[in-house]
């Protein structure tokens, strides 16, 4: 706590009018977030890699972040870095009566699924319309269809099982080849594209994969991947540019098996 408190100290000299820091001065909520984002995208790399020096690191700048909007709250008299702390607390007890109240512990499952009705009548009281409403239009397009469809799926509004999500997947995949083969435009291609995706995150939900980790794993893999095709490339006195695809594919297949 004594290290929080310094940290909290340290911000608050940073912000100082006349003797902080003349960068950390001029930001303010909007500014600070594009910096944020790119903290928490690092932190997921690091977890990806399984690099605990950086996780460490790089939770420490996510936590130096919490305190800078906390610090920007509190100059306007909205709130500080303890009433952050105090409503995350209150959060957790109120959403866990099962671990800090009276309620007997569920399976995971049925957990959820209170959960999911706690953070419901949340968004109720909060005046909330519709049963989506709160799910941000600023997170990855992967991450919101993934977040949507467990709202929906909350509220009833599910397959039952994975077969027929498979068989929406091949549904979608069919429209998209005829969108394609009959010269649509890229408007309503784009339109086809966007219902695959969105069964193919469906897909993921029910096979209990976050199907934005599935496509950074596969980035990954495509990456590490190409770059032994350039490094084989090399040990041929070749480039990519000077290479056919033919032979890149032939290298690629080589790698695959």
């Amino acid at each position: 706590m004594k290290t929080v408190t310094r940290l909290i100290e340290m911000m608050n000299q940073l912000r100082d009018p006349e003797h902080g820091c003349p960068w950390d001065r001029e930001q303010d909520f909007s500014s600070i977030l594009v910096f944020t984002l790119e903290e928490v995208y690092e932190l997921a790399e690091a977890i990806d890699h399984g690099d605990y020096a950086a996780l460490r690191d790089e939770l420490g700048d996510l936590l130096f972040h919490l305190v800078f909007y906390a610090r920007m709250a509190e100059e306007q008299g909205r709130f500080d870095f303890t009433d952050v702390v105090a409503g995350i607390v209150d959060k957790l007890e109120r959403r866990h009566p099962h671990v800090f109240g009276d309620e007997p512990s569920l399976g995971a499952a049925d957990q959820n699924r209170l959960w999911e009705q706690r953070k419901a009548e949340e968004r109720r009281r909060a005046g909330a319309g519709g049963f989506l409403d709160g799910v941000p239009q600023a997170l990855p397009a992967l991450s919101r269809a993934f977040k949507l469809q467990h709202r929906a799926a909350a509220a009833g509004f599910d397959w039952p099982d994975l077969p027929p999500v498979l068989s929406k997947l091949d549904e979608e995949t069919a429209e998209l080849r005829r969108a394609l083969a009959d010269g649509e435009g890229p408007e309503r291609v784009e339109e086809e594209l966007g219902d695959l995706l969105f069964s193919a995150v469906n897909v993921a939900r029910h096979a209990d994969v976050d199907p934005e980790a599935a496509l950074r794993g596969a980035n990954r893999k495509f990456a590490e991947r190409f770059g032994k095709v350039e490094a084989e490339l090399a040990r041929r006195g070749k480039t990519p540019g000077q290479a056919t695809l033919e032979e890149m594919d032939s290298i690629w297949r080589s790698l695959k098996s």
